[in-house]
C-alpha cells in the first residue's frame, strides 16, 4: 500500500509517499481501507520532533484521523463488518498511522461514518470533535453560561462554538473579521476581532474560556469560580497560567483527547441531523502531504485540512 513515511524528524520535506506492507488486523481490530485522513497541528508537531522521546527514532507514519471502509474484521469483532463505512481517531496518543491507504484500528475506537457527509468531511471530525466535546465536558459548560472561544474559526474552535451553543451557552467567538459571518452562521452570539480589539476589555466577564490558540492573558476575562481551558499544549505541565488563575479563583483545564467510539457516534448523529457543521478548508491528495504540512505550519485560519487517498 501507499503510505507517508518520515525517516527522520524535521520540516514538511521529510515526508515521503512510499510503498509499505499493509498492517495486520488483530483480535478486536478492523482493517480499514482509508479514503481520507485529517491533518492536525499535533501531526506537524510530532513530525518536527516535539514528542521524540515518546515515539523514538522511527521511521514513522503520522496521522490519527481516518475515514474509510472496513475490509476485514478481527476475532471478537461483532459490531462492524466488511463494507461498513467508519471513521475515528484510533490509538491516540500511540501511533495510528493514518496517512496510508490501509489502517488497522481497535473496533471500539471507531464509529459508523455520518451518512450525510463525504469521507473527506468525516475525516476532519474525530480528533477536533472529540477534543471539543471532551473539553466542554471537563469545563462543565451548561445552559446559561457565557463562553469565550478563542481561535473560534479553526479546526477545534468552530466545533466548540457549535457544541457549546447546543448546550445552551451564550458563545463569544474570537477570530479575524473575515470569519465573523461564518461564525454567526454557526450560532455565535457575539464576535470579536482580536486584531483590532482589546479582547478582555471588549468581552467583559465570562464563565469560561476555551482557548484554541494559546493566549493565557484571556484568563483575565474569567469570573472567579470560572474555568480557563487551554487546548494547545494540553499535555504540558503547570505554567504561569495556573498561578495567575489560582490567584483569581479560576480553575484551569488541560485535557488530552482520548479515543471514544460512543463519543464519535454522538458527533455523527449531530452531523446527520444538521446540528453540527464540519468545515473543510482544503482537501489535498496524499501525494501533496508536504504542501499540506506547509499549510499547517503557516497556520490555518479556518476549518480543517484533509488528505484524500483516491
Amino acid at each position: 500500500m501507499r503510505a507517508v513515511v518520515a525517516r527522520q524528524y524535521g520540516g514538511p520535506e521529510v515526508l515521503r509517499v512510499a510503498e509499505v506492507p499493509r498492517p495486520r488486523c488483530g483480535p478486536g481490530e478492523v482493517l480499514v481501507r482509508a479514503l481520507a485522513a485529517g491533518v492536525n497541528p499535533v501531526d506537524a508537531e510530532c513530525r518536527g520532533g516535539k514528542a521524540k522521546d515518546w515515539f523514538g527514532e522511527g521511521p514513522h507514519t503520522w496521522g490519527w484521523d481516518v475515514s474509510g471502509v472496513v475490509v476485514q474484521a478481527g476475532e471478537g469483532v461483532h459490531d462492524l463488518r466488511p463494507g461498513d463505512e467508519v471513521f475515528g481517531m484510533p490509538r491516540f496518543p500511540a501511533q495510528a498511522r493514518a496517512y496510508a491507504e490501509y489502517v488497522s484500528a481497535p473496533a471500539a475506537e471507531l464509529a459508523r461514518k455520518p451518512r450525510t457527509v463525504r469521507h473527506a468531511t468525516a475525516a476532519a471530525l474525530p480528533l477536533s470533535g472529540l477534543t471539543a466535546a471532551q473539553t466542554l465536558d471537563r469545563v462543565g459548560v451548561r445552559a446559561g453560561d457565557r463562553v469565550l472561544v478563542n481561535g473560534a474559526a479553526g479546526g477545534v474552535g468552530h466545533l466548540v462554538v457549535q457544541l457549546a451553543k447546543a448546550r445552551g451557552a451564550t458563545v463569544v467567538a474570537v477570530a479575524r473579521a473575515a470569519n465573523h459571518d461564518f461564525l454567526r452562521g454557526l450560532g455565535a452570539d457575539e464576535v470579536v476581532d482580536y486584531t483590532s480589539a482589546d479582547v478582555v476589555r471588549v468581552v467583559g466577564e465570562v464563565d469560561a474560556v476555551v482557548d484554541c490558540v494559546g493566549r493565557d492573558d484571556l484568563v483575565a476575562a474569567v469570573r472567579p469560580g470560572g474555568v480557563h481551558a487551554r487546548v494547545p499544549d494540553a499535555a504540558g505541565g503547570a505554567t504561569e497560567l495556573e498561578d495567575v488563575a489560582g490567584r483569581s479563583g479560576v480553575r484551569v483545564v488541560r485535557h488530552v483527547v482520548a479515543p471514544d467510539g460512543p463519543g464519535l457516534a454522538a458527533l455523527a448523529e449531530q452531523v446527520d441531523r444538521g446540528g453540527l457543521v464540519v468545515d473543510v478548508g482544503s482537501a489535498l491528495p496524499l501525494e501533496d502531504v508536504v504542501a499540506a504540512h506547509e499549510l499547517v505550519d503557516r497556520g490555518i485560519s479556518r476549518g480543517k485540512l484533509v488528505l484524500t487517498m483516491v
